[in-house]
């Protein structure tokens, strides 16, 4: 198979496995009705999803330097068939989705840096960069159209139909695991190397200045993510909306492939000016943009819109920039355990965004008229404490 034809079928694996990954988020106004669900219990939800990811991925994607990443996938994109299978046919409350929110975070860990692993492994330099960022453009495109999917299922045929297909689709990127990836192990881990023993990652301070960037990176866009379709909805409501504006689902599905495109081209601006000045340029607007974005919610539905869409742009300059930072700058024989550590701390900040935001909220009231600029503005410090991190830790030793 041309490497052309690998990369093209990897990605349509991760497509297909990632596709109900924000089936939640996107139907969660619904939810929050239907279960009498608290924002902070909704946070809980969503964040449950990171919290899980990032306590298998580490043992998961260490262990794609001593066994085929292929073994690693199949478990992951099992896993995630059986928590939206189970989301559809189970779930009724709080409680019992729980565990299975945390059961498609586990599964997401056996198939994002793993499936990106199998890339890194066969692809070298200029190839591999845009490898990864093509990687990364499929499973942004995947997160864009899941809210679009799940939103048209649950007017056609209930919520339960959204969890139903993509549950079926991660049968469907078993399969094709199955029949692309290698079956055997491309560079074996070092062999002092203990698989839970990031000690020698943590003494790479190139690597790590792109894994702190990725934390905050993950951070916010877990945040934007998990709230983003509930803050157009309300600012629908509290402003009424123009014809010419699409719903909440269309918007965010709209800002999601518009981040998709801004994160190829930040990948290649990269490339071409500095991964560093990019980095630094989009964390300097995310961070504004985030307080621009909680107080436009006064303003007017379209200009809610409007900021979601800049904001979550800003965002997504520095996500292929970022993880193609962490992939080439990782040790070949320790690429496995890095780019384990890369998406656990990136992870640990897409559980806590989530939570953050409802716990503002909770804190705030239904009523205060500043509630989601207390929500999404707190994220602005977070974003500035990352591009401090970065620029510390990136300087030589």
């Amino acid at each position: 198979m041309t490497d052309a034809r690998f990369i093209a079928a990897v990605v349509i694996a991760q497509v297909l496995v990632q596709i109900g990954a924000f089936s939640l988020p996107a139907l969660l106004p619904g939810y929050m009705d239907r279960w009498s669900l608290s924002a902070t219990e909704a946070g809980w939800l969503v964040g449950a999803f990171f919290a899980a990811y990032v306590a298998a991925v580490p043992i998961l994607v260490a262990l794609t330097d001593r066994v085929p990443a292929r073994r690693v996938y199949m478990v992951g994109a099992g896993a995630t068939a059986l928590s939206h299978l189970g989301f559809a046919l189970v779930a009724d409350g709080f409680w019992s989705a729980l565990p299975l929110r945390a059961l498609a975070g586990i599964g997401w860990a056996g198939c994002y840096m793993p499936g990106l692993k199998v890339l890194a492994d066969r692809l070298e330099g200029a190839a591999q960069s845009r490898a990864v960022s093509w990687h990364a453009a499929g499973v942004g495109i995947a997160g864009a159209v899941s809210f679009a999917v799940a939103g048209a299922l649950d007017a056609a045929a209930g919520a339960e139909a959204a969890f139903l297909f993509g549950g079926a689709c991660a049968v469907a990127a078993f399969a094709i695991g199955v029949a692309v990836m290698p079956a055997s192990v491309t560079h074996r881990a070092a062999p002092a190397s203990a698989l839970l023993d990031f000690r020698p990652v943590l003494r790479n301070r190139a690597a790590m200045a792109w894994i702190a960037g990725y934390t905050v990176h993950t951070w916010e866009l877990g945040a934007l993510r998990a709230w983003g379709v509930t803050f157009l909805t309300a600012a629908i409501l509290l402003h009424g909306a123009p014809g010419w504006l699409p719903g909440a689902n269309g918007l965010f599905t709209a800002a999601g492939l518009l981040g998709v495109a801004v994160s190829v081209f930040g990948n290649e601006t990269a490339q071409r000016f500095g991964r560093a000045r990019v980095v630094a340029a989009a964390m300097a607007a995310a961070a504004l943009l985030s307080v621009v974005a909680g107080f436009s919610v006064l303003v007017s539905a379209p200009l809610a819109a409007l900021c979601v869409l800049a904001w979550n742009a800003a965002i997504y300059l520095d996500s292929s920039a970022l993880t193609a930072g962490t992939v080439q700058a990782a040790e070949r024989e320790r690429r496995g355990a890095t780019m384990g550590l890369h998406s656990m701390c990136g992870y640990a900040g897409g559980f806590l965004g989530p939570i953050g935001v409802g716990v503002a909220l909770d804190l705030a009231g239904p009523d205060a008229v500043l509630r989601w600029a207390l929500a999404f503005g707190h994220l602005a410090p977070v974003t500035l404490l990352g591009f401090w991190l970065v620029r510390r830790l990136g300087r030589p030793s």
